[in-house]
């Protein structure tokens, strides 16, 4: 069975709708269940939903910017903007969750590590207020390596955009 028979087969198994190319439709996934897939907590958790989830395809993560952002103290006092590098880890994690929920619960607290981040731009400063949409497409996944296309906006605006590279590998015994 290759990759993509492999995700068709799990989308399947959710009981979630089926799309024309095979993906599970999931209309949301709430914080409980991007804590469930990933590991990643306050102060580092940068995501609070997913829209729009296509297993093994697509999906948008939210980011709603409160001026209470640990990294808004000392970034930069008087005039906080989110941290870019911020805004790529937020794709990053949205990516993450999208390979999780795709691999079923089985992969549910295994590592995606980044391997690559190319391309990465920014179009303009993320401030409190702002609800930033990380929509990230697979471009390509080849075993255990997924390959993403991302771009972060607000208000329908590019404020971000990144090709994103990571492996999902099982966590070191402790």
């Amino acid at each position: 069975m290759d990759n993509t028979q492999q995700d068709a087969a799990v989308a399947a198994s959710t009981g979630s709708g089926e799309t024309a190319a095979g993906g599970g439709v999931l209309e949301t996934i709430d914080i409980a269940g991007i804590m469930h897939a990933i590991p990643h907590r306050y102060p580092f958790l940068l995501i609070d939903r997913m829209v729009d989830v296509v297993l093994g395809e697509s999906a948008v993560g939210i980011k709603n910017v409160s001026v209470n952002e640990a990294f808004f103290a000392g970034h930069f006092p008087g005039h906080p903007v989110m941290p870019g590098v911020l805004l790529i880890e937020a794709m990053a994690q949205t990516a993450a969750v999208l390979v999780v929920k795709t691999l079923g619960d089985g992969a549910a607290g295994r590592l995606v590590y980044f391997m690559s981040i190319d391309g990465a731009k920014f179009r303009r400063p993320v401030s409190p207020g702002d609800q930033v949409r990380l929509a990230m497409t697979k471009s390509r996944r080849r075993g255990n390596v997924w390959k993403f296309s991302g771009v972060a906006s607000v208000d329908g605006i590019s404020v971000a955009e990144a090709t994103i590279t990571a492996m999902i590998l099982d966590k070191a015994a402790d």
